[in-house]
């Protein structure tokens, strides 16, 4: 979910769900040793419960880079040792460290020597021909004996030659019942399945079998499908949100962003999908898209957009501009 699940993303996400954990887009190691924190980092705390998700394959690095997720406040340090780009191979971190899990339970292990919060693992079912049950097996034995007790399981094996990272999201089948049989083969590990899960009816059928799902680009390009997702499974008895309440709660922090200095397409790009399958969808998709992009669209623009699907103003965003 790079270039996705940013911090404007998951401000979004958590208007519709306050249960749900959300993960930040993966960032390496060395961007979080040497780059520029606040920018790669910064979270507001409306977006907790919040995961941190790393990519590398040097132990030490990795250790430092999780200290400093949780001394920025993350509830979670994610290994992802399951992306399968290439450029992700390059630098020898994502899927292809399936082949190492030597490798992988010495990075957890200094990670988790660093940090008090939950070091969790991201990963496919196999990769390559190095696919067969015994094969996930022992990768997860290896890590878990490295102190890992929460795997996430994208149940799809990946190619890390000949595919793209998109062909790899469709073209090896999906093996659910493999993740179910690991669960049931390790019931002393917190087992959480991903891949191809688009509707909550769907996520309660895997919770039957596994301790918890990973929503990815259905929760980004289907989004309200999150508005549900607290009644389901958090105990909450009041209605979900309303599409268009939901827009409401976003204008205060997109005014509070572009003034600021940021810019609305920055958020805007990431609520396209807000009402797909509704009427009108379209117009307002179309209407942020051409007049939202660029330096100069204010908040007029997603009023526009909220006035055409929901046929009305938005008090909030009415205040907002008078205030200036």
């Amino acid at each position: 979910m790079m270039d996705w699940t940013d911090r404007h993303c998951r401000f979004f996400h958590r208007i519709m769900s306050k249960g749900a954990r959300l993960y930040t887009e993966m960032v390496t190691a060395d961007a979080v040793i040497h780059g520029d924190r606040a920018r790669l980092m910064g979270f507001s705390a409306a977006e907790r419960p919040l995961a941190l998700q790393l990519g590398g394959s040097n132990p030490v690095k990795l250790a430092e880079a999780a200290a400093v997720g949780e001394a920025f406040g993350y509830d979670e340090i994610n290994l992802n040792i399951g992306c399968p780009s290439s450029r992700v191979q390059e630098g020898r971190f994502g899927a292809c460290l399936m082949a190492e899990p030597d490798l992988v339970a010495a990075c957890v292990r200094a990670m988790g020597d660093r940090v008090r919060v939950p070091v969790t693992v991201k990963c496919r079912i196999g990769i390559d021909d190095q696919d067969s049950e015994a094969d996930l097996s022992r990768f997860i034995a290896t890590v878990a004996d490295a102190g890992v007790t929460t795997f996430i399981v994208h149940a799809r094996k990946a190619w890390l030659d000949g595919l793209s990272p998109k062909e790899n999201r469709e073209i090896p089948p999906l093996d659910y019942a493999r993740v179910y049989r690991l669960k049931a083969a390790r019931p002393d590990l917190k087992i959480v399945i991903n891949g191809g899960i688009e509707t909550l009816e769907a996520a309660a059928e895997h919770l039957a079998h596994v301790d918890g799902v990973m929503l990815g680009r259905a929760a980004y390009q289907t989004p309200y499908v999150l508005a549900g997702v607290d009644q389901a499974f958090f105990g909450v008895t009041s209605p979900p949100l309303a599409r268009g309440e939901v827009l409401d709660q976003l204008v205060p922090y997109v005014h509070a962003h572009l003034v600021d200095g940021g810019r609305l397409n920055s958020v805007s790009r990431h609520i396209l999908g807000l009402y797909h399958g509704q009427p009108r969808a379209r117009q307002f998709r179309r209407h942020l898209s051409e007049h939202g992009v660029g330096e100069g669209p204010g908040l007029d623009v997603l009023v526009e957009a909220i006035a055409l699907v929901e046929g009305r103003g938005c008090a909030i965003a009415a205040d907002a501009m008078a205030a200036g």
